[in-house]
């Protein structure tokens, strides 16, 4: 993506693959040099293309991993 720089710091799991090798992943990103964040989203087998997803602060992860939790 043009103008937008991204690392992942960490690959947490791998939810899904598609035939076309696209993964649907759960990584820590740090987007333009910034504090990592939890992401949820596809990604081309090299990595080099996205698809839309979601960033969630630490906090916002925890209150989503406190939620699946008790919804069990």
């Amino acid at each position: 993506m043009a103008g937008i720089k991204f690392e992942i710091v960490e690959n947490i799991a791998v939810l899904a693959e598609s035939p076309s090798g696209w993964t649907k992943e759960v990584n820590l990103i740090s987007w333009n040099d910034r504090e990592p964040k939890y992401d949820i989203r596809d990604w081309s087998p090299d990595h080099e293309k996205m698809g839309k997803g979601i960033t969630l602060t630490m906090e916002e992860w925890k209150a989503l991993k406190d939620f699946m939790v008790e919804s069990n």
